[in-house]
């Protein structure tokens, strides 16, 4: 039998603040996993608050998300969105990784900030600020392999 493809995207707020050693940490220690078990995703932090989309065999996304749900760093665990998709997103990524900075002035009128859109408990912005941040995260990442390249 094989596993139909499985998007998973949840949320958590970190039980403790992470450091950037402590993100690295997590970040290479997920992506060994994720390789072992056909996983790809994105990770994205920002102000003690994980989001996080894994995706690949159906069983693998559900066995990954359970150990999280255990996992003493993490509390508040959301799941947004989980459904069945026909391709990868993040094909590309083991665990893709940005860490956002949280904003340390107030916005402009009429500013939207996806990542805190979230938490709105309304499904169509949730999916749409879930949609902007992957979109984001690989404009981000496409300059990035120019720059660096």
């Amino acid at each position: 039998m094989t596993d139909n493809l499985y998007s998973l995207t949840y949320s958590s707020t970190a039980a403790v603040p992470f450091d950037d050693g402590d993100l690295a940490r997590l970040l290479e220690s997920s992506r060994v996993a994720n390789v072992g078990t056909d996983l790809s995703g994105l990770l994205l932090y920002r102000g003690g608050r994980f989001l996080q989309v894994l995706e690949g065999p159906e069983t693998a996304v559900r066995d990954a998300i359970d150990r999280i749900g255990r996992d003493p760093r993490h509390r508040d665990l959301r799941i947004l969105v989980s459904e069945q998709i026909e391709e990868r997103r993040f094909a590309d990524w083991t665990m893709g990784y940005e860490p956002i900075g949280a904003p340390t002035a107030p916005p402009p009128a009429g500013f939207r900030d996806s990542f805190d859109d979230l938490d709105s408990g309304d499904e169509t912005l949730t999916a749409r600020a879930l949609a902007e941040l992957a979109l984001w995260f690989r404009a981000r990442s496409v300059v990035t392999q120019r720059h660096v390249g």
